[in-house]
């Protein structure tokens, strides 16, 4: 992930004439169970350049998942499509890249940061979610499910205590 996002990042630099920080956060990595929850994260991901104001659409960021899935036999990339077909429950690379589309499209309307899928350890039911919490051992002690109908997360209890209570900004002079 770090050469893909680095690689990535220098890329719109370079295109943009700009040099920094391209990134806000560290990476971060959320468990997701496969089916449905990993195809709203890949919807979400593939917004971010909306989110960031590079583009009005995910079509027009060449370099991403949803334009090589869009395209999957025009040129190289990183997605191995057998194995994403698989963990969406489908056979068919075309109805991946429809439902993907679709979904895109539902959720241009709303580009808001979510924070299920960038602050959470894992995404998907409670099933998924207890059976990670277990396998964090010490790790998951403190973590809890939140959520309702079928999408849960795991989340810390400081993230949730950082949600009801921002840390607050000091007064200059203070």
């Amino acid at each position: 992930m770090q050469l893909i996002a680095g690689r990535m990042a220098q890329e719109y630099n370079r295109r943009k004439s700009r040099r920094g920080a391209f990134w806000e956060d560290r990476y971060h990595a959320t468990a997701i169970q496969n089916d449905k929850h990993l195809a709203r994260c890949m919807t979400y991901i593939d917004l971010n350049m909306i989110r960031a104001g590079a583009v009005h659409h995910p079509a027009e960021w060449e370099i991403s998942g949803f334009s090589e899935i869009q395209k999957p036999w025009q040129r190289k990339g990183v997605i191995h499509f057998a194995e994403l077909c698989r963990l969406l429950g489908d056979s068919s690379v075309l109805r991946v890249a429809e439902r993907l589309k679709y979904a895109a499209e539902a959720m241009i309307v709303s580009t808001k940061r979510e924070s299920a899928w960038t602050e959470a350890a894992g995404v998907g039911d409670q099933t998924f979610l207890l059976k990670l919490k277990e396998d964090l051992g010490p790790r998951g002690i403190h973590r809890r499910l939140a959520g309702k109908y079928s999408q849960f997360v795991l989340r810390d209890r400081s993230a949730d205590y950082f949600a009801q209570n921002p840390p607050r900004k000091l007064k200059s002079g203070s």
